[in-house]
């Protein structure tokens, strides 16, 4: 055999050949190019140069909420109703109007307000946001565990973010700054009484509720439109945990809620969850001691009845978390046809904000990577922009004609299917809180409905961080339980009285010892000489 042939034989690619990511097969990947085996290292070291600079940037900038997350494929299947009647008499989205019709989705959930690798035992709300990827586009329902949340004004979120998060000087989180924030924005505590209790610390994602949070609206083929929220109940039941039982599940695993979910799917234990709504004709119920559009706020089921439209499967994982549950890309803003925005304030920002943080945060072309791009036909006379790599144009498009209208082979607008929905609004512009704000009522029937075990957790945990808090802020504080609910403030003064106040508000929500903790590795840590 020649020299020639030997070669080429020994070069010949199979296919789990390494390459580098032009085409070229890696024939060392243990040492760099080099004067003698010493070193210097030279200049011309592509594959080293391609690797470690790629290496470099293998990471996008981390959600500035949400960060940490678990992710899976499934589908969902309509139920073609709502309750009792047909689906049809509300809405127009061809994803729930046949029965046992499947559309495919792609979930994410997370924890919202620490870093990507944070503990999944943290007391946080959950989110839990679903991509459907329908026959009409990509449809997101973007909400979290919990049914109501903090604020009901977007202009407050970036606010409320940064007192939640760590201190901007130690970088801890610190109890006082979140109840500093709580306290003077009463609407939150509805919020804070669930985020404190056990339902502030879910066992893991297969075992949540979910909720869109918001309320949007539906619209039916005469264009008639009527308020709508949306709930997820799992199939697999609820759990949640006391704090002492998260922080000891924290001492064996942070994790835990991600193993928990690709284990179950591995194992071929698929989880499930229930798709009902409540509805209520599209006006402002004056007859309500709340506001509809009010995201702090339940709508009482005895009202308005919770309508199953269908159920969601997950049972796939993802097969690269980069790929797919990192650079997954949400919006609230993201509907398809019978499906609408209400006049909530809180959905109206994030309406604007979700989508800006992925062209931000994933880049201008996002929606052209598989995870986030419709499964149907794209055309748009949208083009450029960092790291395009196709276009979306229609075949037989003219490709000299990138705009519309056009006579010369352009796109052609859509026929609009079903009558448009047109609302009538009215009023004048100002900066003014909503009218019916009842911060604390519905605070008080939740503490109500709470089992004991629950209430003693919620106090317990509240006690044991505004303890550590500035007096004005625990006044604040006992005030909005008083006004709730006349055991809640008493147990809640009561348990401040006897707290100890030589602790630090320097640790996690709810923690009980985490400010001891330095202390305690220097006490314990064992003495070791120099080597």
């Amino acid at each position: 055999m020649s020299d020639d042939l030997f070669n080429n034989k020994l070069n010949e690619e199979q296919e789990d050949t390494l390459t580098n990511r032009q085409g070229h097969p890696v024939t060392n990947n243990q040492n760099l190019r080099t004067v003698g085996n010493r070193g210097p290292a030279v200049l011309e070291n592509y594959d080293f140069l391609e690797k470690i600079s790629h290496f470099d940037r293998e990471r996008i900038p981390e959600r500035v909420v949400h960060a940490r997350g678990a992710g899976a494929h499934g589908y969902f299947e309509a139920y073609g109703t709502a309750g009792d009647e047909p689906v049809s008499k509300y809405t127009r989205a061809k994803l729930f109007q046949v029965k046992g019709k499947q559309t495919p989705v792609f979930v994410r959930f997370s924890s919202v307000i620490h870093g990507g690798h944070s503990p999944e035992t943290l007391r946080d709300p959950r989110g839990f946001a679903v991509k459907f990827y329908t026959e009409d586009g990509n449809w997101d329902l973007v909400g979290n565990n919990l049914k109501i949340f903090f604020i009901r004004d977007a202009i407050k979120f970036p606010d409320m973010i940064h007192a939640f998060k760590p201190d901007p000087i130690t970088n801890i989180q610190d109890g006082e700054r979140f109840f500093d924030f709580c306290a003077s924005s009463p609407e939150s505590f509805h919020m804070v009484t669930f985020v404190y209790s056990p339902w502030g610390i879910p066992a893991n994602y297969r075992m949540m509720q979910g909720s869109g949070v918001n309320t949007y609206k539906w619209v039916n083929q005469e264009g008639v439109a009527v308020l709508v929220k949306y709930h997820w109940e799992p199939k697999q039941g609820i759990k949640n945990l006391t704090q002492q039982q998260a922080s000891e599940i924290q001492g064996t695993s942070f994790n835990h809620a991600t193993q928990d979910l690709h284990d179950a799917i591995k194992e071929g234990d698929y989880p499930e969850w229930e798709l009902l709504v409540q509805i209520m004709s599209d006006d402002e119920h004056p007859e309500l001691d709340f506001d509809p559009l009010d995201d702090t706020k339940l709508w009482p089921e005895d009202l308005f009845p919770w309508l199953p439209v269908g159920k969601m499967t997950l049972n796939k994982n993802p097969e690269d978390y980069f790929t797919e549950v990192e650079q997954v890309a949400f919006g609230t803003g993201v509907l398809v046809d019978g499906l609408d925005f209400s006049d909530d304030k809180m959905l109206q920002g994030r309406t604007f904000s979700y989508s800006d943080t992925q062209r931000h945060r994933v880049g201008a072309n996002y929606l052209q990577l598989p995870i986030n791009s419709p499964k149907k036909r794209v055309a748009t006379n949208q083009s450029g922009g960092q790291m395009q790599y196709k276009l979306d144009r229609a075949p037989g498009q003219n490709p000299h004609i990138n705009y519309e209208p056009s006579i010369l082979g352009g796109l052609k607008e859509a026929e609009q299917d079903g009558i448009e929905y047109t609302p009538y609004i009215e009023g004048k512009l100002v900066r003014e809180s909503i009218d019916r704000q009842s911060n604390t009522k519905q605070a008080g029937d939740t503490y109500r409905n709470f089992e004991e075990w629950e209430r003693a957790d919620l106090i317990s945990n509240l006690v044991s961080d505004l303890s550590n808090c500035d007096p004005r802020i625990q006044v604040k504080m006992i005030a909005l339980a008083d006004e709730a609910d006349e055991e809640y403030g008493r147990r809640l003064r009561e348990g401040l009285a006897q707290a100890s106040t030589k602790g630090s508000s320097q640790k996690p929500l709810g923690n009980r010892d985490g400010d001891k903790a330095p202390d305690e590795a220097v006490a314990k840590g064992h003495d070791a000489d120099p080597y």
